[in-house]
């Protein structure tokens, strides 16, 4: 199998991924769920996703698709469509799952992945959270983990438009 195919491999539908989120649990693995629209990727993101990969054992990603990100961000963005940001994010070695969702939020992607720590920024209290309730309520964690100091797509972007 080819390096491109390993990582074409980790883009999934989620019914897809319910086939290895059940293989991964015959094998205790502990699952890991972040989301975000990880646009224009930074090394913020990746500090963010490694420390997020080392509290299990199989990363998730739930990704924003362009619809749900323009929703959030704004008309211009994203600048980088769910495609590329789904590959580039797919290459990660830590990286177990990419799964794109169309929806405002990930509760949807949570209730059915039922992850057993749930990760966000250190920017979210605990009750701020989409879908802390549910993954506590089923026995799960909520963790977040500051960012790195520096590093935001939105700054990026304003650079990118002053320039």
């Amino acid at each position: 199998m080819s390096k491109l195919q390993v990582i074409e491999n980790k883009i999934l539908s989620i019914s897809n991924l319910q086939k290895l989120l059940n293989i991964w649990r015959l094998k205790d693995q502990k699952i890991v769920f972040t989301n975000g629209c990880f646009d224009l990727l930074h090394p913020g993101h990746i500090d963010y996703l490694a420390k997020a990969a080392d509290m299990g054992n199989k990363l998730v990603i739930g990704l924003n698709t362009d619809k749900s990100t323009s929703a959030l961000k704004g008309p211009n963005r994203p600048i980088t469509d769910e495609r590329s940001r789904s590959q580039i994010l797919a290459s990660f070695f830590f990286v177990d799952a990419v799964v794109l969702f169309d929806e405002p939020t990930p509760l949807n992607l949570i209730t059915s992945i039922k992850p057993d720590i749930l990760v966000k920024g250190a920017d979210y209290s605990i009750d701020q959270i989409v879908g802390a309730d549910f993954v506590l309520a089923n026995g799960g964690e909520v963790k977040t983990i500051t960012y790195l100091e520096g590093y935001s797509t939105t700054a990026i972007e304003k650079k990118i438009r002053n320039s």
